[in-house]
């Protein structure tokens, strides 16, 4: 296995995701993976190059990072200053006027990503041993906003146009295990880890959860990075 195999990947959910359509209450669709593709691409090629331990799963990108950066949770400073990254960004076809992507220069910082790349910083140091253990994913790479600019998750959208995307993105997060070979996949919050429970039944691993570090959140408030560290432990996780 090699980053080529998820570039592969992404590139052909790339795809699949641009060919769905979304109606109301769905006005705005942002795909990272097309006006963000070479810091999606540059991230994978980085940090994707060989089997993991351990996968965490995150559900789709937030306004102010992964839709900003191309990057799961891909809060600004921590895209730009601890993983490193730099890449030209460009701008969604249809862009809502109240959430504008503005690349690393956008001025926003994205609570949840800041909490999770936060961590992987404070507990072990550098990229580059965190990803000896880890890779951090997102099940869907789509965000979706409301006409007044309100976000709107996956699990928020009708019947009817929730089921083509999750066959997709189902398919490539079976990809995405296959190629990476984890022993453990960690659902980031209850969405991803229904979906890896109901896609990844059959491969042998083990699956859970961790708390989600959305500010929306009254317990990730109380102290995320503490949770989610013996969440992880509980799962068999050994932290330096």
């Amino acid at each position: 296995m090699g980053s080529a195999d998820l570039v592969e990947i992404s590139r052909s959910l790339r795809s699949e995701v641009d060919s769905l359509t979304f109606g109301h209450p769905v006005s705005h669709v942002y795909n990272p993976l097309d006006y963000a593709w070479d810091m999606h691409r540059q991230y994978l090629q980085r940090f994707g190059g060989r089997p993991r331990e351990v996968v965490l799963l995150g559900m789709n990108p937030g306004p102010w990072g992964m839709a900003q950066t191309g990057v799961p949770f891909g809060e600004i400073t921590a895209v730009r200053d601890w993983l490193g990254l730099e890449a030209e960004i460009g701008r969604p076809a249809n862009e809502h006027t109240k959430r504008p992507v503005l690349g690393l220069d956008c001025p926003r910082s994205e609570v949840s990503g800041r909490r999770l790349w936060g961590f992987a910083e404070d507990v072990f140091g550098t990229p580059e041993t965190f990803f000896r253990t880890f890779f951090v994913a997102n099940y869907c790479p789509l965000q979706f906003l409301e006409n007044s600019g309100r976000n709107l998750t996956p699990d928020k959208l009708t019947a009817t146009d929730r089921r083509p995307l999750l066959e997709v993105c189902d398919d490539a997060l079976r990809r995405t295990v296959e190629a990476l070979r984890p022993r453990l996949v960690v659902g980031v919050g209850a969405f991803a880890e229904k979906r890896a429970r109901a896609v990844l039944t059959d491969h042998g691993l083990r699956i859970g959860r961790i708390l989600h570090p959305s500010p929306a959140s009254p317990a990730a408030n109380r102290g995320w990075a503490a949770a989610a560290a013996k969440q992880l432990e509980e799962l068999g996780v050994d932290l330096p």
